[in-house]
């Protein structure tokens, strides 16, 4: 080691902090709200608040404040070492955890994808279908959309993925909040928030809350997989530090948690606060989107209490019912901007989808197999011939993946035309696996990053509320198993 070139990081350029600034760096936490929106915001919201009123406001909060740290702890652990969440799950004995996201991410490929595609789809069904007749089914516009979302992506469009997202929740958010000061909700419903309630038959609203509000934890390997790829931050120096000796070189067939770390300690000053500025961005990002989002999933459920309620808020044309609450509140033009909005929100969480799970099921392979890992790599300007020739590589499961995904999500949904039944399935299926995700992040975030680094180290404050976080999550997905399988009412009506 004493004998490699010390690396230069003169051509470093150290991002400017300014508003403007931030706002064009912003991406992968800005992908991660939007990878929500389109289905727990715009289906599991509406359908709270037509069901049963104010009484599941309190998920709200416990989601939003509970789930932070899952996702702020991969964002946390990219940053402090330029490697994925999925690198340091290969540490562990015999890769189970690696196993585990495998087969679970192959499962949301198909259910979860179903319940993201339907939700974009019903958009289109109500537009042409329900309104201008047009003789397309629901499974006809989840294929149309699908499809497009798959040819984008192929084409290696991140940029497009990050600027999508940054419309879509623009045009949302905008739309939601004038027309909920048109009528608001009055104030002594808020208490709510505060009010722990289950009324019959809510067990599966809840748990699409609890699951997809912002989103899955399960987006956080996503979120880890976006920031390596963006190339920004220590994920841009990690190789340089490597061949000058100053971090490890990790093998994924010889894993060893020492080799994921980077003690900055021993870096240039330049490197130091360029990797710095880089996760200040990244956490602004995400704070951003998570607020963001937290405002636009309140308003929807207070929108949905104030116009909708009592209403069941399920069949095919269920946009449309949810449309009306922008008619009758200011008027068609108004209808116009949400359903642009509604479309943008809901077709960029399936186009984010087709890309983060495929990804994920691509980065499980590259450290399970070691031919994949001998081609690892999606980016098109990391591709050579034989990534594009050989079966195995890292892009070729990436692609299969996305395929499998398109076909299995589209073939659901003409099973079962039930946009709001499929989008609260994938939901729960999401909180199910909420713990076991954020207990790996935690517990690798501690481990591989330097306990004696103030700025990637999580603080005293961010354990102890991690712990308690995971002790919340684990203990409501305990209470709901008992109600729905045993019958064991531990709370609410």
């Amino acid at each position: 080691m004493a004998d490699r070139p010390s690396p230069t990081f003169d051509d470093l350029k150290i991002p400017d902090m300014s508003p403007r600034s931030l706002l064009r760096q912003f991406g992968p936490g800005m992908i991660l709200m939007m990878t929500g929106i389109g289905t727990s915001h715009l289906v599991t919201a509406p359908t709270a608040g037509g069901r049963f009123e104010y009484a599941l406001l309190w998920c709200i909060p416990v989601a939003y404040v509970f789930k932070y740290y899952g996702f702020e702890l991969a964002f946390r652990f990219t940053n402090a070492t330029g490697m994925s969440m999925m690198a340091a799950y290969a540490t562990a004995w015999k890769k189970l955890p690696v196993w585990y996201v495998l087969v679970t991410t192959v499962i949301q490929c198909a259910i979860g994808q179903a319940g993201r595609l339907i939700a974009a789809a019903a958009v289109f069904y109500y537009l042409f279908s329900a309104s201008m007749g047009l003789p397309v089914p629901l499974a006809g516009w989840a294929a149309i959309l699908g499809v497009a979302s798959v040819l984008i992506l192929l084409r290696g469009r991140y940029a497009a993925l990050e600027a999508g997202a940054k419309i879509a929740g623009g045009l949302l958010f905008v739309s939601a909040v004038v027309v909920y000061f048109v009528r608001p909700a009055p104030i002594g419903e808020l208490s709510h928030f505060l009010i722990f309630d289950a009324p019959e038959g809510s067990w599966l609203v809840i748990a699409g809350f609890l699951g997809l509000l912002p989103t899955g934890i399960d987006v956080s390997l996503q979120a880890s997989e976006w920031g390596k790829a963006k190339r920004a931050g220590m994920s841009r120096i990690r190789g340089r530090l490597e061949q000058a000796g100053l971090a490890g070189t990790f093998n994924a067939f010889a894993p060893r948690l020492e080799d994921l770390t980077v003690d900055v300690r021993r870096l240039p000053e330049r490197a130091v606060e360029y990797s710095r500025r880089c996760f200040r961005i990244s956490l602004w990002d995400f704070r951003l989107g998570h607020v963001v989002s937290f405002i636009i999933a309140t308003i929807f459920v207070l929108l949905s209490a104030v116009w909708l309620y009592p209403s069941p808020v399920e069949g095919r044309a269920v946009m449309g019912e949810i449309a009306g609450i922008f008619t009758e509140s200011v008027g068609p033009w108004m209808m116009t901007i949400f359903m642009i909005g509604a479309f943008a929100a809901t077709f960029s969480t399936a186009f984010n989808y087709f890309d983060g799970w495929p990804r994920i099921v691509g980065a499980c392979a590259r450290n399970l197999f070691r031919p994949t890992a001998a081609l690892e790599g999606t980016a098109a300007d990391q591709l050579t011939p034989e990534h594009r020739r050989r079966w195995c590589s890292e892009y070729n499961i990436y692609r299969a993946t996305m395929l499998f995904s398109l076909i299995a999500s589209v073939v659901l949904i003409a099973g079962v035309p039930r946009p709001v039944f499929l989008v609260l399935v994938a939901s729960a299926l999401a909180y199910f696996v909420a713990p076991v995700i954020f207990c790996l992040n935690f517990y690798y975030c501690l481990k591989v990053i330097p306990k004696d680094d103030p700025h990637f180290y999580p603080s005293a404050f961010a354990r102890v509320f991690t712990v308690v976080s995971i002790v919340v999550f684990t203990g409501l997905s305990l209470i709901l198993i008992a109600a729905r399988v045993f019958g064991i009412t531990l709370f609410g009506g």
